[in-house]
């Protein structure tokens, strides 16, 4: 009988030479206690050794799934005929015999056994120590643990997170140093900090010229072009800066000479952070770039905390200030955060930016995605999706777009709602025109001001006065009935005037109780005239009352008077 036993530098097969031991489980750790022993109960029959961690991993990574490597069946096929084999997975044991058709046992006393073979391995395989399995097992336990959670060593965004935050260190360092030797040398040549803008270019000119009186003999063509070479020599002869002393040309130039050194590191750290880029975002760095995608992935914490982040936190990432501020004032949200230096975003017209920039995000949150949790390496979907979104900035630079997104085949016709039409009929009224001419209202006030009028008789004056009134009319019938078809004449008059009709509103013969409201208008126009005359009367009355008044109060105060003499 043959134990299969696994190891980190590869699998041994081991000698079972007296299996009666095997009846006696309990016993059976006894005989492990000692290398001698051991030996009487087992002894190594083959070992298959690892090339290389990369096999070990495939090998193990197979044992997790419980079915033989290429290298075990093949160790398997050329020491096991005939044999029983005695392993430690049953579900290993099923997959070898039926793919090598080799008997397999799977009980306590195997168990038992590989656990003796365990202790006392070192004493049973030759050449195989302690200090050597120990970092064995460590190293396949670490790249066995990598691989079951999809993890790989080249995608350490720490390294990323670190680069950008050093550079943009280094450029406000450089910033710095710049433009204190542009005030420090200043004062001795004023003129070069117009003529020379680039700082690098300052710094390198300063160190090699020192004085400006050496400038007219220098040769400055390593450093600036012809145009400026010349113009740096005119302007040192005339320059109006003060005298400088040979010490502090001296710290100017170690300045110069640190801003130098720092230039030339911060080139190496982008190209550094580059090829980084690269190799850890390469789908995100073709949408927005090396610098715009390291400060996303910075900014994020690391990729995958970006990579669960939708297209809208992506697009405003960096702006959190100005969206809470926003949140707050109730004022319009902001468009784009860090996203708003990618190349795309830049390219835009302003008022193309927000359609860009929300474009960009969402196709940024893709890549991202497709960089943390994917296993391809290359950049396609970006280069695809960075062609995509060029075509859509140039569709929006040469024409407006008919509509947004999706199609309009689907879209549902709106009619408008009509309270006159009922379902399968026509109209249940004609339908009605705007008359301009009813907006005035002149018309209407005096006409409301005459009924106000007529309503104001007092009723019991009505009831006294009928009985004379139709008297009257017995009297006076036929001169009577013209004067009405008169006020009838007027009245149809005056009401066209003022109320004009709808031509579109159908003619409508007018209900009994109209007849009865126009009969009593008439009545009460007749008895209008008789009022007026009461009313004369009245107001005579008063004046011969108030005329009257003057003169009691006259004779009041003489009264009064004489009661005063006589007293």
């Amino acid at each position: 009988m043959l134990v299969l036993f696994e190891t980190p530098a590869g699998f041994a097969l081991f000698k079972v030479l007296d299996e009666g031991k095997l009846n006696k489980v309990e016993d059976l750790s006894k005989e492990f206690l000692a290398a001698d022993s051991t030996r009487k109960v087992v002894s190594l029959q083959a070992f298959s050794k690892f090339e290389n961690t990369a096999e070990a991993l495939e090998a193990a990574t197979k044992l997790l799934e419980s079915t033989p490597s290429k290298g075990l069946r093949k160790f398997l096929r050329a020491h096991c005929d005939g044999e029983t084999l005695g392993v430690a997975d049953s579900k290993l044991g099923n997959a070898i015999k039926e793919k090598l058709k080799i008997d397999c046992v799977h009980n306590n006393a195997v168990m038992e056994l590989l656990r003796g073979v365990r202790t006392q391995l070192t004493e049973l395989i030759s050449g195989l120590g302690a200090q050597d399995l120990a970092p064995m097992s460590l190293g396949l336990s670490h790249s066995l643990s990598r691989y079951k959670l999809k993890f790989s060593a080249d995608k350490v965004d720490t390294m990323i997170v670190q680069a950008i935050g050093l550079l943009d260190d280094l450029d406000k360092e450089l910033n710095t140093y710049a433009m204190r030797i542009r005030e420090w040398y200043g004062w001795h040549f004023p003129e070069l900090t117009k003529i020379i803008q680039d700082n690098i270019q300052y710094a390198k000119a300063v160190k090699l010229m020192g004085d400006r009186a050496n400038a007219a003999k220098l040769d400055f063509s390593e450093i600036l072009p012809e145009e400026v070479e010349t113009e740096v020599k005119e302007a040192a002869v005339i320059s109006m800066g003060t005298e400088i002393n040979d010490l502090d040309l001296i710290n100017i130039k170690e300045l110069c000479d640190q801003v130098l050194n720092l230039a030339e590191y911060r080139a190496q750290l982008y190209d550094y952070l580059k090829s980084r880029m690269n190799t850890v975002a390469p789908n995100l760095t073709a949408l927005v770039g090396e610098l715009v995608g390291a400060r996303l992935i910075a900014h994020g914490g690391s990729l995958l905390n970006l990579a669960k982040q939708p297209g809208s936190t992506v697009q405003i990432l960096g702006a959190e200030k100005a969206l809470f501020r926003a949140l707050k004032t109730k004022h319009s949200t902001p468009k784009y955060g860090l996203i708003y230096h990618a190349s795309l975003v830049g390219q835009a017209a302003p008022k193309h930016k927000g359609k860009i920039s929300r474009s960009l995000a969402a196709k940024a949150a893709l890549a991202i995605r497709c960089d943390a949790l994917g296993d391809d390496q290359d950049n396609s979907m970006g280069l695809e999706n960075r062609a995509k979104l060029e075509a859509r900035l140039r569709a929006l630079e040469g024409k407006e777009l008919g509509r947004s997104a999706g199609s309009a085949k689907g879209k549902p016709k709106i009619e408008v709602y009509d309270k006159d039409r009922k379902k399968g009929a026509g109209l249940i009224t004609p339908a009605k025109t705007y008359n301009p001419a009813a907006d005035s209202l002149i018309g209407q006030i005096t006409n409301s001001t005459a009924l106000e009028e007529q309503d104001t008789v007092p009723k019991k004056k009505k009831k006294t006065e009928a009985k004379p009134a139709l008297a009257e009319e017995a009297v006076d019938v036929p001169a009577h009935e013209e004067k009405k078809e008169k006020k009838k004449k007027q009245k149809k008059a005056d009401q066209e005037a003022v109320l004009p009709t709808n031509e579109n509103e159908p003619e409508e013969e007018p209900a009994p109780k109209e007849k009865e409201k126009k009969k009593k208008k008439k009545r009460q126009a007749e008895d209008d005239g008789e009022n007026v005359e009461v009313e004369e009367k009245k107001q005579k009355k008063r004046k011969h009352a108030e005329e009257e008044e003057p003169e009691v109060q006259t004779k009041k105060e003489k009264k009064k008077k004489k009661k005063k003499s006589e007293d």
